[in-house]
């Protein structure tokens, strides 16, 4: 398992246009992907499982991935949530 811990720094949080990207991206992978926020862990290739945790700005996340393509699976939600400047 591969784990990014990191934090939300767009202000108004995880919304629903970087939400839907980053489920766009975990879909191309074969692992299992998830996310975790305030002790709540959901599927992150879900678009409602991302939503209903409702992550506001200066959240503390983690993104983990197992499977076959954890690495570069990992890499690409993590480059881009940065390049939405959503994290870190």
């Amino acid at each position: 398992m591969t784990e990014l811990k990191t934090v939300v720094i767009d202000s108004v949080g995880l919304h629903a246009r970087p939400a839907t990207i980053s489920v766009n991206i975990a879909n191309r992978f074969k692992s299992q992907v998830s996310i975790t926020y305030d002790g709540h862990t959901v599927n992150m290739k879900s678009i409602l499982g991302v939503m209903s945790l409702g992550i506001p700005s200066q959240a503390e996340i983690t993104i983990a991935c197992e499977g076959e393509d954890e690495e570069v699976a990992i890499e690409s939600i993590k480059k881009i949530l940065q390049e939405q400047n959503v994290i870190e």
